[in-house]
């Protein structure tokens, strides 16, 4: 399941991607990905439904998060991916708690971004 998230080392024919520069570890941020996983006890439309009576499309992400990926994974819900000040973190967790709850089960995993050394690592070991 996880390893169609893995965004690791491209094979060389591979469209390069023109996503912005990744930011320096140490700016005081962190990657935040959150399954938003759907209640399969309820059909979309109702969902939604919930979703806008709380506010959840007004509240997240919260202004000035960064959105670094969102995706919908078929079955399941939806993945997303936030780059969050460490200040913030409270903000983030406070807007899921209040708006995405019953329309969505919820999973958090603080992560980080890999891809550039796992491609440095691959181009040393195909040495």
């Amino acid at each position: 399941m996880f390893a169609s998230l893995i965004h690791i080392a491209l094979p060389a024919n591979a469209q390069q991607s023109t996503a912005p520069p990744v930011t320096p570890a140490g700016d005081g941020t962190f990657l935040l990905t959150i399954f938003l996983k759907h209640d399969q006890s309820k059909p979309l439309p109702k969902i939604n439904e919930q979703l806008k009576e709380q506010g959840f499309f007004k509240t997240f992400p919260p202004p000035g998060i960064e959105v670094v990926s969102w995706y919908v994974m078929m079955g399941v819900g939806q993945v997303v991916t936030l780059r969050v000040p460490a200040d913030r973190l409270r903000e983030v967790n406070r807007a899921i708690e209040t708006t995405a709850w019953g329309g969505y089960t919820t999973e958090f995993y603080p992560t980080y971004d890999y891809k550039a050394a796992a491609q440095n690592l691959r181009d040393q070991m195909n040495k």
